[in-house]
């Protein structure tokens, strides 16, 4: 008897090819307990592929929540003593209130850009694509195994 191939994920391990050597004068009840089995290895195979890809997805967000937090505390604190000096420069040339107010667009659009980044991150994350596949085909083909038994 050959063993079949396996396709691991994570803890599970879910064979790739139908099992050959099938017992054809097995009871009812043992017929059972092997279909219950098998789906639940199935369930627990698709539940593993959904925590994968989630993970990944997680880890995704958490990079543009990052850029989020940069952009906040660039807008929290300024960065007071550079901007402060930058106002101080302006007003050689312009009024007081019109050279800190020139600093004070130049915050918001730093703020503006950093927010920016993080949102293109944030729709950089994906759906888990693979555990919806997966889950169509369990289901088309749980339903056509009921189907074919009535």
């Amino acid at each position: 008897m050959s063993t079949p191939e396996l396709r691991k994920t994570g803890s599970v391990e879910i064979p790739l090819v139908a099992e050959q050597d099938v017992d054809r004068s097995a009871s009812l009840g043992i017929l059972v307990k092997d279909a219950t089995t098998q789906v639940s290895t199935l369930v627990r195979a698709e539940i593993e592929l959904a925590k994968t890809e989630i993970t990944q997805s997680v880890k995704q967000g958490l990079v543009g929540a990052v850029f989020f937090i940069i952009a906040g505390v660039i807008g929290l604190f300024s960065l007071f003593f550079f901007w402060f000096m930058i106002g101080e420069i302006l007003d050689i040339w312009l009024p007081r209130s019109a050279a800190f107010a020139i600093v004070f667009v130049l915050m918001l659009v730093m703020v503006g850009l950093l927010a920016l980044l993080g949102i293109k991150k944030v729709k950089k994350i994906k759906k888990p694509e693979h555990t919806i596949a997966s889950l169509g085909e369990t289901k088309k083909s749980l339903s056509a195994a009921v189907k074919s038994k009535s």
